[in-house]
């Protein structure tokens, strides 16, 4: 967004009127295998005797009330969101005939040119600079008793006392005397950190991650697939009890995932952080915020902890484009001169639209950027004071959580299951890097895939997870009985095989549950075939969208008005749908639109308040992403 928002505009396209629909039938359709002359016909349009109009347009958007009425945020808040600050404020340098400009050379490095800035020359006063960003992080090295500093030490700043002027022998000796114990107190904790966080990366009270050893690991796509998918079977038996909630059909777990080992390495190479104090004990202090928890309180802090699993566990270094703030921070500490020019143009007004460009194209990891611009060796505390924290991923259960056992070792195991779909974006060292989560996800999948093909019988990896989201739409909506329409694409498909599963426990429920798969090639995309029962033929429709042959799980829908109409209508069912919201989530919510308006006889606009009126009744439950 490199221009000032002035208004949004929206079309008003004339509503189709749709034709009658024919006589349904009272008992339940069956789920039926369309080809192309099955699917369903599309309303007639009145053919037009004079030239169409074209779509009119109504300004809807005059005010910041009115943008944060549409788009559910303030315009600060829509401009902080999109560029990091002021990019849509109209900041620039006033048009004038008297700057004077300057070359600079540029970094000669592949990381560098990999960011694609379009600069010429840069002005030789630059305006609009952003200061320097607050420091909140304070790392500070934690001295044993022995070494307590003497009431000379200018140590005793460890102290949170804010009185400027001297302090009496009194206060001196309190404070020294306060410090002891707390030094005392304060040591690393007895935890594996190389397969959990340290307990302070709490996710909200009361739940704790907990390391579920993996049972098994299995990839789901096949060779060609244009995304692999893995499948975990996670051994929960041991998971700490009293938080209140346990595992649902349906319900998602959370994974703090790890920052890669070699990255975290690299990051500290770079930093010219010495190898021999990663993994010593250090004080961490917080002025405010919640770092290095995830929704702990705003609050100040003191912890120890060590630089590695600070920068493991706590800062996402992928996955946001920079900020500002950022690459003021490098500039800041930048010892080259060309490359300090460059960062603060970049953090200037009169750099404002090659900024928007950068921020708004691939998203450039710390790594790259700290390659780009070699000279810059920010102090790690500071750095760690502006990047984003590393939140939680979270993954749907694709069992019936309350059947799934198994028994080792003359003891009974409970087991829970989740699908991953390793997602990838473009780098600019390797041609594509995995995500945070995914890529986890992924290096341990086949790190125990190897173990066992090397023979070992039980190799031990583990996932940090807790509980979760055992609340959301789809596991407080599933219940044991009624019909249910479950529609899926991708790996959004997993949670409906725990859904199945448990239907076709009862009896008589094979025909009241169906499940629309949504695939790329059946060849080799489509997930759990085999494996949601005894009657999957009978409740389970692929539909694959393989390039030149294929369509989409949308069209399907369209194809199946009678079932939908029926699910939905007739006997009050359930509607389920999961998985991407862009294409496929928007695809279908405007395929049940569709049906309703030819089997309900309804106007566009009547058929959308039809699906939202479900979807207050719980009817109608989407989860996409």
């Amino acid at each position: 967004m490199a221009t000032q928002i002035d208004s949004i505009l929206v079309n008003h396209s004339a509503a189709s009127i749709p034709e009658e629909p024919h006589a349904g039938s009272s008992t339940a359709p069956s789920l039926t295998y369309s080809d192309s002359s099955d699917e369903l016909e599309e309303p007639r349009q009145p053919q037009p005797t004079t030239r169409p109009r074209r779509a009119s347009t109504r300004l809807i958007a005059q005010s910041p009330a009115d943008v944060q009425r549409i788009t559910g945020e303030t315009t600060t808040q829509l401009i902080q969101r999109c560029c990091g600050g002021g990019c849509c404020l109209g900041l620039g340098r006033p048009k004038t005939t008297d700057v004077r400009l300057e070359q600079v050379e540029f970094p000669d490095n592949d990381a560098y040119r990999s960011l694609c800035l379009k600069i010429d020359q840069i002005p030789a006063t630059l305006t609009g600079v952003c200061e320097v960003p607050e420091q909140t992080a304070f790392l500070q090295p934690v001295r044993p008793p022995s070494t307590l500093p003497s009431p000379t030490d200018s140590a005793i700043a460890l102290t949170t006392d804010s009185n400027p002027s001297s302090p009496t022998p009194t206060t001196r000796n309190a404070t020294l005397d306060n410090l002891e114990k707390s030094l005392h107190n304060m040591h690393l904790e007895d935890l594996d950190t190389r397969i959990q966080p340290p307990s302070y990366v709490q996710p909200h009270p009361p739940h704790h991650v907990f390391p579920a050893r993996i049972h098994s690991a299995r990839e789901l796509t096949r060779p060609g697939a244009e995304k692999r998918t893995f499948h975990f079977d996670l051994d929960v038996t041991n998971y700490p009890e009293g938080e209140g909630v346990d595992f649902k059909v349906g319900g998602a777990i959370g994974v703090t995932a790890p920052n890669e080992a070699s990255i975290v390495d690299e990051i500290l190479d770079l930093l010219l952080v010495p190898r021999f104090l990663r993994d010593r004990p250090v004080l961490l202090r917080t002025t405010k915020g919640r770092w290095p928890t995830v929704w702990g309180d705003d609050m100040a802090r003191e912890l120890v902890t060590t630089r590695r699993d600070i920068l493991t566990w706590c800062s996402d270094v992928q996955s946001y484009p920079p900020t500002k703030q950022l690459l003021r921070l490098l500039a800041e500490h930048a010892s080259d001169d060309n490359e300090r020019k460059i960062l603060l143009f970049l953090c200037s007004a009169d750099g404002q639209g090659v900024f928007c460009d950068f921020r708004t194209g691939p998203h450039v990891s710390l790594v790259q950027l700290l390659h780009a611009f070699p000279s810059a060796k920010p102090p790690l505390d500071h750095l760690l004071s502006v990047l984003q924290p590393l939140m939680p991923r979270f993954y749907s259960l694709s069992n019936d959580p309350h059947e799934s056992f198994l028994t080792r070792d003359g003891k009974q195991h409970r087991l829970i299951e989740i699908a991953v779909t390793v997602h990838e974006s473009a780098d600019w060292r390797t041609g594509t890097r995995t995500g945070v989560g995914s890529g986890f996800f992924q290096r341990q999948a086949l790190a125990f895939i190897e173990a066992r093909e090397r023979g070992e019988p039980e190799p031990e990896f583990y996932v940090p997870m807790f509980k979760g989201l055992m609340a959301n739409p789809l596991a407080k909506q599933f219940v044991t009985d009624g019909p249910m329409l479950l529609i899926g694409a991708g790996v959004g498909i997993a949670p409906f095989r725990g859904f199945v599963q448990r239907r076709l426990k009862t009896a008589s429920c094979a025909n009241k549950v169906w499940v629309l798969q949504g695939i790329r090639d059946s060849l080799v995309d489509e997930l759990y075939s085999g494996e949601w029962g005894v009657h999957e033929d009978e409740v389970k429709k692929v539909v694959q969208s393989r390039r030149g042959e294929g369509k989409y799980v949308q069209e399907e829908v369209r194809a199946q008005a009678d079932l939908v109409w029926y699910i939905i209508n007739a006997v009050d069912g359930r509607v389920f749908v999961c998985g991407s919201s862009k294409g496929m989530g928007e695809g279908v919510e405007q395929a049940l639109v569709d049906v309703a308006m030819v089997k309900g006889n309804l106007q566009r606009e009547e058929a959308q308040q039809f699906w939202n009126l479900k979807r207050e009744a719980g009817q109608y439950i989407a989860e996409t992403w």
